[in-house]
């Protein structure tokens, strides 16, 4: 399968579970053990807001390759019909691309790029 030809949307919506499941693992990990800390916790990680922080950092520091950078770029740009009320629609695009890069990475079996990533995430 050539993952270049699936919608970016497509990998923002894969990308999306394979990031929050990594993100709920390492705080699982840190031995947190209350269902209610744990959720506040990750929130700061996979919302909208601080997927859009994370994204703008990584650009900020050229973390991303070329190719990340595209799979990002063709996401944001993407026609997206809605968005969360509680989200304007700039930090939506930033987070749906964000989530399109891990979705490529997963789609071509590039974990341990995926944890390089969550590594930065979480030690910010």
């Amino acid at each position: 399968m050539n993952v270049n030809l699936i919608n970016p949307l497509v990998l923002a919506y894969i990308g999306d579970a394979i990031y929050e499941l990594k993100i709920r693992n390492r705080l699982v990990l840190m031995k947190i053990n209350k269902v209610n800390d744990l959720q506040k916790i990750c929130t700061k990680y996979v919302s909208a807001k601080g997927q859009c922080y994370y994204m703008d950092k990584m650009i900020l520091l050229n973390m991303l390759s070329d190719i990340e950078l595209d799979v990002y770029k063709r996401a944001r740009n993407s026609k997206i019909k809605s968005h969360p009320s509680n989200t304007d629609i700039i930090t939506y695009k930033k987070a749906t691309g964000f989530e399109a890069i891990f979705g490529y990475l997963y789609l071509n079996n590039m974990f341990d790029r995926i944890d390089e990533l969550v590594d930065f995430i979480m030690e910010e």
